[in-house]
C-alpha cells in the first residue's frame, strides 16, 4: 500500500475523569500537504502546551513525509477546582490611599468598603489548581489517536487512487512504446526507398550502387535506432510497478525512476526523424509529466 501525503482527520471528544465528575472537551485536527521531508507544526491550547512533545513524537512514529499541521483544543474542566488568593498588603495600601484622599481633600468622605477595595486590580486573584499532567495527557492521547486514524485512512485511500492512476498511465506509455518499436523498421525501409528514388533521379537512369545504398541505409538505421532506449524504458516501468506494489514510503524511489524514464524519452525524441513518431514521443513525455506530478504527492 502506498500513501498520499495529503490527508485530513478530526476527532472531538468529551473526556470524563474516572475518579471524579470532572470533564473537558477535546478537539484534535490533523491535516497535511506534500513536502520533501517530515515537518510537524503544533498548535495546542496554551495551558496544555506541555503535551506537544508527546503528541508530536507519537504522530512522527506513524508518518514518514509531509508537512503536517496539528491543532489541539482543550477546554477547561467543567468542575475544575480554583484557588482564590487575597493580597492583604495591597488591599491595605488601597484603603490607606482612599483615606489619605479623604483627609487631604476637604468635603470628600471616605466611603471605602470591602467590595470597593476588592474590585481594585490584583487585590483578589483566582487561578486554577495545578492539574495532573500525566492524567491530562492520558485524556488527550485517545482523541489524537482517533483523529490520526482518520487522517491515515484518508491518506491510504488517496494513495490507492494515485496508484491506480499511475499504473494506468504506465500502460498507456507502454502501448505507445510498442507503436514506436513497430514503426521504427518501416522508417528505415521508407528512407531507403526515398534515397533510391533520389539517386536514380540524380544519375538519370545510370546503375545504382546497391552496396553503397545498403551502407547508407545501415548508417541511418543505426542513427535512429531506439531499441536500447525502449528496452530501458520498459525496464523502468517494470521497476516502478514493483516499487508501487511493494508499498510503504516509496515516493523518493519513484521520483528517481521517473527522472530516468524522462531521460530515455528525451533520447528517443532526439533520435527520431519521423513526424508520426515525433508526436508519439510528445504523448509519452506528456504522460510521464502527469505521472511525475502524481508522484510528488506520494509519501
Amino acid at each position: 500500500m502506498i500513501n498520499s501525503m495529503t490527508g485530513y482527520g478530526r476527532c472531538e471528544m468529551t473526556s470524563i475523569s474516572p475518579d471524579s465528575s470532572e470533564s473537558r472537551n477535546i478537539i484534535v485536527e490533523i491535516k497535511s500537504v506534500n513536502h520533501r521531508y517530515l515537518e510537524i507544526g503544533m498548535r495546542v491550547t496554551r495551558d496544555y502546551s506541555f503535551t506537544e512533545d508527546s503528541i508530536k513524537k507519537y504522530i512522527s512514529s506513524k508518518i514518514n513525509r509531509g508537512k503536517v499541521d496539528v491543532f489541539v483544543t482543550v477546554g477547561s474542566s467543567d468542575n475544575a477546582e480554583a484557588e482564590v488568593s487575597v493580597n492583604i498588603p495591597l488591599a491595605k495600601a488601597y484603603a490607606s490611599a482612599l483615606k489619605q484622599i479623604s483627609d487631604e481633600c476637604e468635603g470628600v468622605v471616605c466611603d471605602a468598603s470591602v467590595s470597593l477595595i476588592a474590585r481594585f486590580p490584583d487585590v483578589i486573584t483566582v487561578c486554577k489548581k495545578p492539574e495532573d499532567k500525566e492524567k491530562i495527557l492520558a485524556e488527550i492521547m485517545p482523541v489524537v489517536d482517533s483523529a490520526l486514524n482518520d487522517f491515515l485512512s484518508m491518506r491510504a485511500s488517496e494513495g490507492e487512487r494515485l496508484k491506480t492512476d499511475i499504473l494506468k498511465r504506465c500502460e498507456t506509455i507502454l502501448s505507445i512504446v510498442e507503436e514506436i518499436e513497430q514503426r521504427s523498421p518501416q522508417i528505415v525501409v521508407e528512407y531507403k526507398n526515398k534515397l533510391t528514388e533520389r539517386i536514380k533521379e540524380l544519375l538519370d537512369g545510370a546503375a545504382v550502387d546497391e552496396q553503397r545504398l545498403l551502407t547508407e541505409a545501415a548508417i541511418f538505421a543505426d542513427k535512429i535506432a531506439v531499441d536500447e532506449e525502449t528496452v530501458r524504458l520498459r525496464s523502468h516501468f517494470a521497476q516502478m510497478k514493483n516499487v508501487i506494489e511493494e508499498g510503504g514510503p516509496v515516493g523518493r524511489k519513484l521520483d528517481f525512476i521517473i527522472q530516468e524514464m524522462n531521460r530515455e524519452a528525451n533520447t528517443i525524441g532526439s533520435k527520431i526523424t519521423d513526424a508520426v513518431l515525433a508526436h508519439k514521443v510528445v504523448d509519452i513525455k506528456s504522460e510521464i509529466e502527469k505521472i511525475r506530478e502524481q508522484i510528488q504527492n506520494i509519501e
